[in-house]
């Protein structure tokens, strides 16, 4: 039998972008935009923006902002539209027919792969209008302008995009990095408690598993991240930013092409919580939950040791967090809790081989393929019984277990 020739491809592909941090970021005198979107090439280049709507009806004059600003740099950018206010949250990444309405917006207005989708907003909107962009000509330049604690430490600054589809969180999208990201402090001002503490729960993330440093000092500052003091939050923010970035550009996986996710520390729990609330727990909040429970299972594994899952909890208590939710004891048809389904639908993201990463000591991580059923309950008790008894007002200030 006549053999055919092989050939044996291999294309390595770059990417850089900057990641800057930064305050008032549409005032008229600030460039910071404007060279971003020249990095490249010195022209002048064509503009659509997205904006969060929680975002905009929180600073009622951005939109007119942006405008204004597009007019004084008319050098470096040609606002095609007015910019174009999106729902934010989990609302935006839930239905498929909003994202095929910015995508349709980014159609109509014939942009090219040399010009710019700009996204202002939460985590959920970058995702979604990320996504939308990465699918118009196989990808369109993406700047990220992340207004949130959690967008501005994590969520934004990496590679990812997408949306929720069928019940499951990111069924669907790409990895389709940003042409840059610009930080703007000034939007965490108006942000809710809730969504404050969110981006809090990401930083003790990665500092368990990553920066025992890191760790001892949020711990240290839980008090002060609790009453909202700026210049906390931002050395946590641009901390956590760089540790993110760090891990992308150093694991040798930026695309997840393997089945160790060591940024979902905690998460396997937390999109399932996510999704068993119907979205009401946002996505921060529910991986400080995931936290306690892989937490508490590292304990009683002996991976920590109680002195440290102790140091975590009062951190966490120390913050505001809200540690126990109903949902959590919600049995299914065979008794067992509804949440270990979380376990396989995280199975099934990582590519059939379960991998979860655990603290193994604090600022180390270790990997596991099975999981014991009976800790997983375990902990859920413990967080019952410990934080299940508080009573937690619509509008809280200093929630604690």
């Amino acid at each position: 039998m006549k053999k055919f020739e092989s050939y044996e491809q291999q294309i390595n592909v770059g990417f850089a972008y900057p990641v800057i941090f930064d305050r008032q970021l549409f005032a008229v005198e600030n460039d910071t935009l404007a060279h971003a979107l020249c990095r490249l090439e010195k022209q002048r280049h064509k503009l659509l923006v997205f904006v969060d709507e929680g975002v905009a009806r929180a600073h009622p004059g951005l939109c007119g902002d942006i405008v204004a600003y597009a007019r004084a740099h008319t050098e470096s950018m040609d606002l095609v539209a007015a910019p174009r206010v999106v729902p934010g949250g989990e609302a935006i990444k839930n239905d498929y027919r909003l994202i095929m309405e910015v995508l349709d917006t980014i159609l109509e207005y014939q942009l090219c792969r040399h010009s710019f989708v700009v996204a202002v907003g939460g985590g959920a909107v970058l995702d979604a209008v990320g996504f939308a962009a990465s699918m118009v000509h196989r990808g369109l330049r993406l700047i990220r302008v992340p207004t949130t604690v959690l967008a501005q430490d994590d969520a934004g600054v990496g590679v990812k995009n997408g949306m929720n589809l069928h019940g499951m969180k990111n069924a669907i999208g790409t990895f389709h990095p940003p042409f840059a990201v610009l930080n703007d402090f000034s939007f965490l001002a108006t942000l809710s408690q809730d969504d404050w503490l969110a981006g809090i729960a990401e930083a003790f993330k990665v500092a368990i598993i990553k920066d025992r440093g890191f760790l001892d000092d949020l711990c240290a500052r839980a008090a002060l991240l609790a009453r909202r003091d700026q210049a906390a939050i931002e050395e946590v923010v641009a901390r956590c930013a760089r540790l993110h970035l760090e891990h992308i550009r150093t694991n040798n996986d930026p695309f997840e092409m393997g089945t160790a996710r060591p940024l979902d520390f905690g998460h396997w729990a937390a999109h399932k919580l996510e999704q068993m609330s119907g979205y009401t727990i946002t996505h921060g909040l529910a991986v400080a939950v995931g936290i306690m429970i892989d937490s508490y299972y590292a304990m009683r594994k002996g991976w920590i040791q109680p002195g440290e899952f102790e140091q975590i909890k009062k951190a966490f208590t120390e913050c505001g967090f809200r540690l126990w939710h109903e949902v959590l004891a919600r049995r299914m048809g065979d008794g067992r809790l509804e949440l270990l389904q979380g376990i396989q639908m995280f199975r099934e993201h990582l590519g059939g081989r379960l991998c979860v990463t655990f603290p193994d000591g604090l600022g180390a991580l270790r990997e596991e393929h099975a999981l014991e059923e009976a800790l997983i309950e375990e902990a859920v008790e413990y967080l019952r019984a410990r934080c299940g008894a508080r009573v937690y007002p619509a509008e809280r200030t200093n929630t604690s277990c």
